[in-house]
């Protein structure tokens, strides 16, 4: 008697992902996230705390485009620079393996049988499975077995970066263009606006690594406001004493 395991089509089931090249969407996607996360706290406190400060609003606009561009090309480096080093990490890893394979085949053999064993393959079966994998990808067996690596999908520097410089622009244009507002309305509209962008990245973050979306959504709300609430204060000290 069939159980519904052997009836069941073959392949991921629905709201787990197996797409071929997930590694590179995910980095980007993250990085992307990250960025508008980044861009819309750290643009949000500048302008707050320039606000605290004076009430010139092409002073605020010159600041706040300012950190805009400096805080986009700084994520675009700082991610080409960390997925770039990971990059070459995978690569070199994938190198010694392939030297590995063409001077030591038998040993390598074994190795894979051996890592099939501890994922509860019995020795017979893992034997089998281990020649079946070498015959026809030995390279991509052992580096998604041993090392955690898809060679078919080894993470972009440049995909990364642009996300990220991408989203971060786009994240730090709403606080910059709220909080030039005319009127007192501007600081609250702000706000707001900043919370309710921070709330969305925040769960859609959470969504993407399969975590819990109210506590991603709190940290961001909280972290956020404290960002703002502080910078604001201490505009308002300085331009105090400046003035």
């Amino acid at each position: 008697m069939s159980t519904p395991a052997a009836t069941a089509p073959a392949g991921g089931h629905e709201g787990e992902p197996h797409e071929d090249g997930l590694n590179n969407r995910l980095s980007w996607l993250r990085a992307g996230v990250l960025g508008a996360n980044d861009g819309i706290v750290s643009v949000a406190g500048l302008v707050m705390g320039l606000a605290g400060a004076t009430d010139d609003r092409g002073t605020i606009l010159v600041g706040g485009v300012a950190g805009l561009v400096a805080g986009a090309l700084s994520m675009a480096a700082g991610e080409y620079v960390s997925v770039s080093t990971q990059r070459d990490a995978e690569l070199a890893l994938l190198d010694k393996e392939r030297t590995e394979l063409r001077e030591m085949p038998v040993e390598e053999l074994a190795e894979l049988r051996g890592l099939l064993e501890d994922r509860g393959l019995t020795p017979e079966v893992a034997a089998e499975v281990a020649a079946q994998l070498t015959a026809r990808d030995a390279l991509g067996a052992h580096a998604e077995l041993e090392l955690g690596i898809d060679p078919d999908d080894i993470t972009n520097p440049w995909n990364a970066a642009l996300a990220s410089m991408l989203a971060f622009t786009v994240g730090a244009l709403l606080p910059l263009l709220t909080i030039l507002l005319p009127g007192l309305w501007r600081i609250p509209v702000t706000a707001v606006a900043v919370l309710a962008a921070l709330a969305v990245t925040g769960v859609t973050s959470a969504r993407i690594g399969y975590a819990d979306p109210r506590r991603a959504l709190l940290r961001n709300v909280a972290g956020g406001f404290f960002a703002m609430a502080v910078t604001y204060l201490v505009g308002m000290i300085l331009g105090s004493h400046v003035a």
